[in-house]
């Protein structure tokens, strides 16, 4: 039996050129793709998805061509949220075609590869618990996979949905041959500006990524009868924690139940809902992040 200590170069493997390959394919698939734009959050429950889902809903309305992934291999929900859970991506002769939603955006999750999107992510293994030692390196290759082989064509915009997790950015910064800007997510309590402050520190300070900015959503509760505003969170310093970490503060984002809604039926609320407050505000950050994205380019 050999040891590991014999085992020489890849083993046989060819593991080396697999992944070249991979990267090159990966590249070539990107190529058309202008700006690739990361939004992430360390802390879960800040409502990133549905803010992802409606970005990439209000930069199509601008006149973009969008495609958005979510990376989530065990808790996917864009999917659902844009109206597409049920199309299921199929094998096209330059890749897999991602499902195609209202307003022509392109998405592709994990939910429209299994034939039935309820049923959990297992790798393949003698037991689950066996499973642990690798389970962090299939799901990065799953995440590959997902980009790679999917035929974007061209596009003005992906966006990526990053799961929870301080860890999930650097998968995705060892995936992407670039990546135009990040935007990070925060809600105003505490515990979330503590988790969050890691996530910039790290897309920052660590790979050194460009940040577009800092977001604060569901900064306050907007009633859907009367339109007032009143506190939904302990109220935080989000614009302080901006400024104490260096990047931009890109501004609030109201709590609208009619947000909620509109993501269970597969709806974009910034498209149903154009002149309330939330909706606003998600149209400026859109602009916000063109602004970024074509100021890079000069």
């Amino acid at each position: 039996m050999k040891t590991y200590k014999d085992i020489v170069g890849d083993g046989g493997s060819n593991i080396i050129e697999q992944v070249t390959e991979q990267g090159n394919r990966l590249s070539d698939r990107l190529s058309s793709v202008r700006h690739i734009i990361a939004v992430m959050s360390g802390k879960g429950g800040v409502g990133k998805s549905s803010l992802s889902v409606n970005l990439a809903a209000t930069l199509a309305m601008k006149g973009n061509a969008v495609g958005i992934v979510d990376t989530d291999i065990n808790g996917s929900s864009v999917a659902k949220m844009c109206g597409v859970q049920d199309q299921k991506s199929t094998p096209g002769t330059d890749g897999m075609n991602p499902a195609t939603g209202d307003l022509g955006i392109k998405v592709m999750a994990i939910d429209l590869l299994l034939a039935d999107s309820s049923d959990p992510v297992v790798w393949d293994a003698p037991t689950q618990k066996d499973a642990f030692t690798w389970r962090g390196m299939m799901e990065a290759a799953a995440i590959r996979e997902l980009i790679a082989d999917t035929n974007w064509g061209t596009l003005d915009y992906l966006l990526i949905d990053l799961p929870p997790g301080t860890d999930k950015l650097p998968n995705v910064v060892d995936i992407l041959p670039r990546i135009s800007g990040t935007i990070i997510v925060t809600i105003p309590s505490a515990v979330s500006q503590f988790v969050v402050g890691k996530s910039i520190k790290m897309a920052t300070d660590i790979l050194q990524t460009p940040v577009i900015g800092l977001i604060e959503n569901m900064s306050a509760y907007v009633c859907p009868k009367c339109g007032n505003e009143d506190v939904l969170f302990p109220t935080g310093h989000v614009e302080k924690l901006a400024k104490d970490y260096q990047v931009p503060y890109l501004g609030k984002i109201p709590f609208d139940p009619r947000m909620a809604f509109a993501s269970d039926e597969g709806r974009f609320f910034v498209k149903d809902h154009e002149s309330l407050p939330a909706a606003n505000a998600i149209a400026g950050l859109g602009e916000k992040i063109i602004s970024f994205t074509e100021s890079q380019q000069d």
